[in-house]
């Protein structure tokens, strides 16, 4: 488990608050990915620049790495019912702990104590509560047609939907708009969000000018949307996530930062991945652990030189992290200018571009 030592800071949660307007949070995707409006903020001048997500190639160097996180999203929220009772109960699936052994939250909760067996679309997948984990969280064993279906992800496939945050009201038509279009490795219960942005066509003009692109994976979990509910930043106790770097996308990323290139990391999961891998002069090393890694005002970036990312929710450890990269009166000016220039927020909204 990798975690940050704690480090000073002298800003509560509160110091992370704005407030939005509702009719600001998409509710559904742009049209086409790539027409995103997207916000340059420059560290060194503070200059604040307005353009189109497809712009962003202007910005990036045939020298520079673009790190992305190639989860998959899992359609993870599944509608049941208690084998016995027909009480209805909702699943999410959070991490695999095994095989067909899953760590999920429930809803309601009280009502799933270990023994329940729980039905899933009419019969074609069951489950049994195997315990109940620290902070509620429990486990359940699934089992399913295995003749029929190869393993949990085709199932999911059938009868899952995709776990959208909370502040989306609005039916996703498109399955597919939840999940990047370089999505590779499933387990995620929630979308690397800042590349959506991204079309295949982007990603070939972006390689063609030069730029290497390197894969990386965190598993998001849905403890990313979870608040932060101390009013001390340095008490809150950041969730877990699985991460990998691969041998390959280790050297690729080394090697352009040897040679002057700056390591862009697309969205908060590739930067917490990359600050995880990194040791204390910037190597990033192959690695697949769980990572706690905490990133707030005050921590000293190891390796990411530029973000990319979507606007994050009020006193959100995310908000956090891009104040950390950016200095935090410089982050909320920009979300003040973002609200007055009636930028789209959260997961389907614009993005921005920290260099």
């Amino acid at each position: 488990m990798i975690n940050n030592e704690r480090i000073t800071c002298d800003l509560t949660t509160h110091d992370f608050y704005y407030d939005l307007p509702e009719e600001l949070i998409a509710q559904t995707p742009a049209e086409k990915r790539d027409h995103s409006r997207l916000m340059l903020l420059d560290r060194a001048t503070h200059d604040i620049l307005h353009k189109t997500f497809y712009n962003i190639i202007d910005y990036i160097n045939e020298n520079d790495v673009l790190v992305i996180n190639n989860s998959k999203v899992i359609p993870a929220r599944m509608y049941g019912h208690k084998a016995d009772t027909g009480v209805d109960i909702e699943v999410v699936m959070l991490r695999s702990r095994g095989l067909d052994l899953w760590e999920v939250m429930t809803r309601p909760g009280k009502r799933c104590k270990p023994g329940t067996v729980i039905i899933f679309g009419d019969g074609i997948l069951s489950a049994k509560v195997e315990d109940i984990l620290e902070g509620g969280n429990k486990l359940l064993k699934f089992k399913y047609n295995k003749e029929k279906f190869d393993n949990i992800y085709n199932v999911l496939d059938v009868i899952g939907n995709m776990p959208l945050p909370p502040y989306i009201t609005k039916k996703l038509e498109d399955k597919s708009r939840y999940q990047t279009v370089y999505a590779k490795h499933e387990g995620s219960a929630a979308a690397p969000t800042a590349g959506l942005h991204f079309t295949e066509e982007l990603l070939a003009r972006i390689k063609a000018k030069g730029t290497a692109i390197a894969p990386v994976m965190l598993h998001v979990g849905l403890g990313t949307f979870r608040p932060v509910k101390v009013d001390n930043v340095t008490e809150h106790v950041m969730h877990s996530e699985f991460i990998s770097v691969s041998k390959e996308s280790a050297d690729i990323i080394n090697e352009r930062k040897r040679n002057g290139g700056r390591i862009i990391a697309v969205g908060t999961t590739s930067c917490r991945t990359l600050e995880s891998a990194a040791d204390e002069d910037g190597i990033i090393h192959p690695i697949d652990a769980d990572t706690g890694i905490f990133i707030y005002p005050g921590y000293k970036f190891k390796a990411t030189d530029a973000l990319i990312t979507n606007f994050h929710l009020p006193e959100s450890t995310l908000l956090m992290l891009v104040s950390a990269l950016a200095g935090k009166d410089f982050i909320m000016n920009a979300y003040d200018t973002a609200i007055k220039e009636c930028y789209r927020f959260f997961s389907f909204g614009d993005a921005m571009f920290i260099q």
